[in-house]
């Protein structure tokens, strides 16, 4: 081997295939791994001893709501503290672009920032928007459809028309040739569930020639989860394109226990048609405050309230009593707001992250004042907590769910796998020490055990904090190859 910019010596190598690890030297050249062996010959600018540690391809975060961080926050410093070295924005049918907004801001569009955060009419503005910030970690984007609906609706709480899809669709098909990977949906939402089933079929027509994909946060996540599910397999299956539910659970105390017939469901559909999920590793979901989601036996903390700031982080029972009210009377007199709901099972969620068709996703909302753990610690916490304390998983099949298969179900060419050839986004860990820290009362703490991170080549962090270096880029979609 000829002379390298980085050489990492004896690492145990994680190369994102599910395969167990095997120590090997990497060697990176011009932002791209060149090398991959025993004892590699030739010089390096920098050689780092990764003796006892782990070497992985850097994370990828499949369920973010970063649109606008990455512009904004471009440090990117709670993604990258925990190894993730690429963000798949425009989840949930929210995305900031393409929108133009025809008056205020329909929720839960206000997770990713505020009114004036929304400047990109066109996909492909958006697109050079984060080339132009640079952020510290690489960027692939979906197109949402409630900014599709917001674009060309005069309310939404109906159904679109034929020229108000065909609108949308036109709109989508740009997004596509400027290399978006796919639709997404958020059919729970008030700005998106009186879509049918066929404004959505009519939408998604065009991923199938694009090689896309369709992700979709389902019409509902209780009691008719499986309807829900049987909907966007559907959806998938007449306009054959892979399909991601997104953040799969059992919601509310009601649902509980019921996620061995959810994953036969899925499993039923994987027998037919591409199909998998995501899931954050935690026993509590974050979003807007909805009224639907009140509930006296669950605890719900808000972080967030537009009339009512002064109340962050306190629950809706500790302020429902402060006020002399119900807990439904609170809750309408905060919204708008953010709220954490403390809904999910913690068996059921193990069981939906132990999945083989599960991916990583942190659902992280970079925007909230006082946001759900995850943000910073989803990835730590599955390698630290889930693999080497409760052994849910083998470690080689946790880095595999958190980078191999997603790479290759969006898309994201020459990324996932530690590879000759391949981008060199890398993290390196101590397997041993690796853990989040952040909580839901301390929230924005990075984790521990993470000790270097590199991004196209380029050592972006390291266990003593972000080096000050940039070097993400936009990641327009490629070719697919589904990993059941």
């Amino acid at each position: 081997m000829s002379s390298c910019d980085t050489l990492i010596r004896n690492a145990r190598v994680l190369d994102g295939s599910g395969s167990a690890a095997e120590v090997l030297d990497v060697a990176i050249r011009d932002g791209r791994i060149c090398g991959i062996g025993t004892n590699l010959d030739g010089s390096a600018d920098s050689v780092v001893d990764a003796r006892g540690l782990s070497l992985a391809p850097g994370f990828i975060d499949v369920h973010t709501h970063d649109d606008v961080a990455v512009i904004r926050k471009p440090a990117m410093l709670p993604k990258l503290s925990q190894g993730v070295t690429t963000v798949i924005v425009g989840n949930c049918g929210i995305s900031a672009a393409p929108v133009g907004l025809r008056g205020e801001l329909p929720d839960p569009m206000n997770l990713l920032g505020d009114a004036g955060d929304f400047r990109f009419a066109r996909f492909a503005d958006y697109v050079a928007a984060v080339r132009e910030a640079r952020p510290a970690v690489n960027v692939a984007a979906l197109v949402g459809h409630t900014a599709l609906r917001n674009n060309h609706m005069d309310r939404l709480d109906r159904a679109a028309t034929s020229v108000e899809i065909e609108a949308m669709r036109a709109q989508l098909r740009e997004a596509l040739d400027a290399g978006a990977l796919g639709l997404s949906t958020g059919l729970a939402y008030g700005s998106a569930n009186a879509a049918t089933t066929e404004e959505v079929i009519a939408l998604a027509e065009p991923l199938a020639a694009a090689g896309a994909v369709y992700t979709t946060h389902m019409r509902t996540e209780t009691a008719a989860i499986l309807d829900a599910m049987n909907e966007a397999f559907q959806i998938g299956r007449l306009n054959h394109v892979p399909v991601i539910i997104s953040h799969l659970k059992c919601a509310g105390i009601d649902n509980w226990g019921r996620s061995g017939e959810v994953l036969r469901e899925l499993d039923a559909a994987r027998a037919m048609q591409q199909a998998g999920c995501d899931c954050y590793p935690y026993a509590a979901g974050s979003s807007t405050l909805d009224l639907g989601q009140v509930d006296e036996r669950v605890k719900i903390t808000i972080t967030w309230s537009t009339p009512h700031p002064e109340i962050a982080g306190a629950t809706i029972d500790e302020i429902a009593a402060s006020w002399g009210v119900t807990q439904m009377e609170a809750a309408r007199r905060l919204q708008p707001a953010g709220a954490i709901y403390h809904s999910i099972s913690e068996d059921d969620m193990r069981r939906i992250l132990q999945h083989s068709a599960t991916m990583i996703g942190s659902d992280g909302l970079p925007c909230d004042p006082r946001p759900h753990p995850r943000l910073w610690g989803t990835f730590p916490r599955v390698l630290g907590r889930y693999v080497r304390e409760e052994k849910l998983f083998t470690i080689q099949q946790a880095v595999q769910k958190m980078t191999g298969m997603p790479a290759q179900r969006f898309g994201l060419a020459g990324r996932g796998l530690i590879r000759a050839g391949y981008f060199a986004d890398l993290v390196l860990f101590n397997p041993e020490k690796i853990i989040d820290t952040a909580t839901y009362s301390n929230p924005e703490r990075r984790a521990e055990g993470i000790r270097a991170v590199w991004v196209n080549g380029i050592l972006s962090y390291t266990n003593e904090g972000a080096t000050g270096e940039r070097a993400g880029r936009y990641l327009p979609r490629g070719k697919t190859t589904w990993v059941q």
